[in-house]
């Protein structure tokens, strides 16, 4: 392999190399003055973490807005606070239980003005609650502390022969397990990278490029929740994305930059050669995770833009970090970098096309139409539990057995029926004084509903000028049951009030956000796919090639989402994470999941056919490309994707459900993607379809742009 010469005259990423290389120094500082500005920054002007996650123009975000408005005491967020005693209405249990109302009441966020006046008490007299509404607009505002208090007021309210347990989604959050997914996800790719490259030198130039990037990152994701609405789980799961991508993608250059010394060349050269061409997979890859992410914008749900922001501000960050940050700590390095070597792991074969994934790609290209068609097959079986994939919010009864959530929501279905965990509000706006004698034949209507097992009288706000009914489902929050009651009052029952009224509360936005995702999924898919087609066409100059990825791509994701439907159903797989019971899959999970997996794949793929290409260019036919492009990639790609299943299954460790469904969905998409996908797909198809794999008609070549990152071709090894 010929080193690079005249820097000038070649093209941006070699003179973006030779520059971060020379002024190494430089670099570093700069690097480090703009991690200590973004974090001064960020302990200044950082904004708090909120959202707000109703549905724009649903029925349900209309009623909240209508409460909120109107009827501010009667939010349709809550606090909901559920006690047992032989007694629960005595004088002695209602004074203790309103000594806990109002400490609880004195907490930032919780409304006040409701004692156990206002309780409901079961027919057997055992159990009593009461709901007490939050102040702010939804549960994203209260404070942490707020939720960690009252956990606290409730434990002590727990002796005498009073049992209280406390419901909602503020407690709810406070209860979640402290799990450092991010510390689990480093540790296991530290491992990872020292069984790669085996010195500590190697394996410590990813790890402190991804961690520059995580910490500029956070940084800006602080200053980004003072400008727009970014939920308080966003972080978590940008920093995931973060230290994925950039340990991989400086595992990328690290693994070209060592075979470049392999083969002789200086280490300036071989930084400059390992920036022009795993640099350029790297800028391909990131862009297409960017595309992914942008993508979460056509669902019109305003809590995932800062998700998605915080996603590509991570990304964009150590892509930067990569091919600027990376090459200068090359420059350091050099020769060093196969310093402190570990005994017994980096060993590598001399000539790689004589490996294990040599060998194994021949085998597979002897029999493309059968790995393909085992391939298929397979990928199409992990698919077929999707077709039971139920789009929902699990309710408290999936929390952990211990928690006092799971415990309140026992308490209320024993005392007061399941439907009691997640009441439908009834919003009636009022222009006469007929229309409260219509809202009263309303809720009459309703308690003969199917589906109804109770319906409270109406409850005016002082105006007089707006209507409440709490309507109790007699099934679950998440139960299929309660999104058709909700349906068939909105068609049948409410259109007949002669008054205008609103089906809200936290039940019925559930169910709105769910139809709404399933409903703009396509569209989001479709934007997703086609710009990620367009930018491997420009790429590669190979429509087949583009087209090919993207469909293999979205089989992987399809398989993905069997493996979190199987996982869902609560049986034996579900079991091995902590899911006991059947629970509805959280409709932004698949969304997430496409988005994140989307890019994240194209990563192998674009690594993959950038060597395979860059073989083809130097004068290989297609078949020899393919085996040496996989012999030189299978490492790395193997090691990449080892991090990240590490990386995303650590949210397995997570006591809440939907965080261990998104950590199973995505781990296994990524190892479903590294391995059958890339290690038998990709080369069977690509022997399948031969010299049509770079087919491009002259006048798609003069349409499409050509990237002005396209590395020079090498000259064939003799």
């Amino acid at each position: 392999m010929q080193p690079h010469r005249n820097i000038r005259n070649t093209p941006f990423l070699p003179r973006l190399a030779d520059l971060a290389f020379r002024r190494r120094r430089l670099v570093v500082i700069v690097w480090v003055v703009g991690l200590v500005l973004a974090l001064g920054a960020a302990s200044k002007l950082a904004g708090e973490w909120s959202a707000d996650y109703e549905t724009p123009g649903s029925d349900s975000q209309a009623a909240a807005a209508l409460l909120g408005e109107r009827f501010a005491e009667r939010r349709p967020y809550s606090v909901d606070f559920v006690w047992q005693a032989s007694d629960a209405a005595a004088a002695g249990v209602r004074e203790r239980v309103d000594a806990l109302l109002g400490r609880a009441q004195q907490l930032e966020g919780i409304g006040d003005g409701v004692s156990t006046a206002q309780a409901q008490v079961s027919a057997d007299g055992r159990v009593g609650l009461v709901r007490v509404p939050l102040s702010v607009r939804s549960s994203d505002d209260v404070p942490k502390r707020t939720g960690e208090r009252l956990l606290e007021l409730v434990g002590a309210a727990n002796a005498g022969g009073l049992r209280v347990e406390a419901a909602g989604q503020v407690v709810a959050e406070a209860q979640q397990s402290e799990v450092s997914s991010e510390g689990v996800g480093l540790l296991v790719a530290a491992f990872v990278l020292l069984l790669t490259f085996g010195t500590l030198v190697a394996a410590g130039m990813p790890l402190a490029t991804a961690l520059f990037g995580l910490g500029v990152s956070s940084a800006l994701g602080g200053l980004l929740a003072a400008v727009i609405d970014v939920p308080d789980w966003a972080p978590a799961v940008a920093s995931m994305i973060g230290i994925g991508v950039g340990i991989d993608y400086a595992l990328l250059i690290v693994t070209r930059y060592r075979a470049g010394l392999a083969e002789g060349l200086t280490p300036h050269d071989a930084t400059v050669t390992a920036i022009a061409t795993a640099g350029r997979s790297v800028l391909i890859a990131g862009t297409t995770v960017v595309i992914s992410l942008m993508g979460l914008f056509v669902m019109g749900l305003t809590y995932l833009y800062g998700v998605a922001l915080s996603a590509i501000i991570a990304v964009l960050v150590v892509m930067t970090a990569s091919v600027t940050l990376l090459p200068a700590l090359l420059g350091f390095a050099r020769r060093r970098i196969d310093r402190l070597r570990v005994p017994g792991t980096g060993r590598r074969a001399t000539d790689p096309g004589r490996g294990l994934a040599a060998r194994w790609s021949r085998a597979i290209q002897r029999r493309p139409w059968t790995a393909a068609i085992a391939g298929v097959a397979v990928l199409l079986a992990l698919t077929a539990p999707t077709t039971g994939l139920r789009l929902g919010f699990p309710d408290a009864g999936n929390d952990r057995a211990e928690t006092t959530t799971r415990q309140a929501y026992d308490l209320m279905g024993e005392g007061f029926g399941v439907g009691s965990a997640g009441p439908l509000l009834l919003v009636a706006s009022l222009q006469s004084e007929g229309d409260a004698a219509d809202v009263g034949a309303l809720a009459e209507r309703v308690r003969s509903q199917p589906g109804v097992a109770a319906a409270g009288e109406p409850v005016f706000n002082r105006a007089r000028d707006t209507a409440l009914i709490s309507v109790q489902p007699d099934s679950a929050p998440q139960d299929a049951a309660t999104a058709d009651l909700v349906h068939a009052l909105r068609d049948d029952v409410v259109p007949a009030a002669g008054v205008d009224v609103k089906v809200g509360g936290q039940t019925a936005a559930f169910v709105d956000q769910g139809e709404v995702t399933a409903d703009r999924l396509p569209l989001f898919i479709g934007a997703v796919v086609a710009l990620s087609f367009l930018l491997l066409l420009a790429a590669f100059r190979a429509p087949v090639v583009a087209l090919k990825a993207g469909v293999l791509n979205l089989l992987s994701i399809a398989a993905a989402y069997g493996v979190v439907a199987l996982i869902a159903d609560g049986g034996f797989a579900g079991q091995l994470i902590g899911i006991d019971t059947a629970t509805p899959v959280p409709p932004f999970i698949p969304v997430m999941m496409f988005a994140i997996l989307f890019g994240l794949s194209m990563d192998y793929e674009v690594f993959l056919l950038s060597r395979i290409r860059e073989e083809y260019l130097a004068g290989r036919d297609t078949s020899e490309a393919v085996v040496e492009g996989l012999a030189r990639t299978a490492r790395v790609i193997t090691a990449a994707a080892a991090i990240m299943v590490a990386v995303f299954g650590a949210f397995v460790l997570s006591g809440e459900v939907f965080l261990k469904l998104i950590g199973a969905g995505l781990a296994s998409a990524v190892l479903i993607d590294a391995t059958l996908v890339r290690m038998v797909l990709v080369p069977a198809l690509m022997q399948l379809l031969g010299q049509r794999n770079w087919w491009l008609p002259r006048w798609l070549d003069r349409a499409v742009p050509r990237l002005e990152l396209e590395p020079e071709a090498r000259p064939a090894r003799a």
